[in-house]
């Protein structure tokens, strides 16, 4: 969803009226809106008709096999083990998810020589680095590090990498994607205190239009599989737009950190929401400057929600043992907090360089069976202060 109005290419004057080509014949013209005919929409218009389909099949599964029966615990994956293959699609080692959302990662090695669409919610992708485009009917985005990338709920798209790698987390919603609601007035402005505002929101940069006939293979996930179908015809055919719904980016290095005397609570670091999650921005900031301010985090229980953390870059406060591109989960059930010597050793210290994605889930997250693959199984025991102490 985009946070206002935007409109890119040609358009009539009016909305549903006729909409001529130079030749006569008539654009097709597109409404595409959420919650039925409440929430966002855009109006587009396209040189064919987005329904004409020539061949429609059933590709795969997207079901994923998760653990059962495991002990509550806090949970390390070191996604630089991953393995890097395929493109931004089909390259994607989902970690965790449940009924809201997937999360994951991809380090794309190949282009994409077709399109997708995902048919049952938003996907963000945040660029933990490198450079390239995201070509959508929509218009085309350049990315780079720093990156949210949000693509709405039936975007066709398709990611193109630069040279050198790239590297995104995804976030595969059920819902949609959005701003917190607290930072909006009634009419959807973004208020002073937002930690962002909408100069730091892009958009599509340049409409470009394919007036092409042919086959063009569209993959869409929807409703746990992936589906084939070919169009006659390119699906970036759209000479016009407008509306609230589209692709939008936000780049972390725009999120200005909201800070006090002494230690802040996590929502003020909420930069995105879904349904039954948000998503978070740990960023370089100055610490409390309190007298007597303790700047590591307390320990505390999420009693209602999982906490997920995705480090970015520099060295975070609270923890030890973690590296760049590691996912840590604790869930609710159990406290969690810095690691011995951590409360300590942030006494006195100015600011911290530390750079981190948190999504904090409402529901339970499950763990998929093969990121067992990049674990690190001994993450639980790592808040023991006692060399001699045995775990058993």
């Amino acid at each position: 969803m985009g946070m206002f109005y935007r409109h890119m290419g040609e358009l009539p004057h009016k909305r549903h009226v006729q909409f001529r080509k130079k030749d006569g014949s008539l654009y097709r013209e597109q409404v595409m809106g959420t919650k039925g005919f409440s929430g966002t929409q855009s109006i587009l218009y396209h040189h064919y008709m987005p329904t004409e389909v020539g061949h429609s099949a059933l590709s795969h599964s997207c079901q994923l096999q998760y653990e059962e029966d495991v002990a509550l615990s806090h949970r390390h994956f070191r996604t630089k083990e991953n393995k890097k293959s395929g493109d931004a699609i089909s390259g994607r080692n989902f970690i965790l998810g449940n009924e809201d959302l997937l999360i994951g990662v991809v380090s794309p090695t190949e282009k994409m020589d077709y399109f997708y669409r995902n048919g049952d919610g938003d996907e963000m992708l945040f660029v933990h680095y490198g450079t390239g485009k995201i070509e959508t009917m929509f218009g085309t985005i350049h990315y780079r590090k720093g990156d949210y990338v949000t693509i709405p709920i039936g975007t066709i798209y398709r990611v193109i990498p630069d040279e050198g790698e790239t590297k995104f987390l995804v976030v595969e919603a059920n819902s949609q994607i959005t701003t917190p609601r607290r930072y909006r007035n009634e009419y959807g402005q973004l208020l002073e205190h937002s930690p962002f505002c909408e100069r730091d929101l892009r958009g599509p940069e340049k409409l470009e239009t394919y007036d092409e006939k042919g086959d063009f293979v569209v993959m869409t996930k929807s409703r746990g599989y992936m589906h084939k179908h070919v169009l006659g015809h390119h699906p970036l055919d759209v000479v016009g737009w407008d509306g609230y719904l589209y692709p939008w980016v936000f780049n972390v290095e725009d999120f200005e950190p909201i800070t006090g005397r002494i230690h802040q609570p996590p929502p003020v670091h909420q930069t995105f929401e879904g349904h039954n999650f948000v998503i978070c921005s740990f960023v370089p900031r100055l610490y409390d400057y309190h007298p007597e301010s303790i700047p590591a985090p307390y320990y505390h229980s999420n009693v209602n929600s999982d906490e997920v953390l995705y480090y970015v870059e520099g060295n975070f406060m609270s923890r030890k043992g973690v590296e760049e591109g590691s996912i840590t989960l604790h869930p609710s059930g159990i406290p969690h907090g810095p690691h011995p010597g951590k409360t300590e050793a942030s006494i006195g210290k100015k600011e911290t360089l530390e750079l981190a994605v948190m999504i904090d889930t409402f529901r339970p997250l499950r763990i998929v069976k093969q990121a067992h693959e990049t674990e690190d199984e001994k993450y639980m025991y790592s808040w023991i202060e006692q060399d001699s102490y045995t775990v058993k």
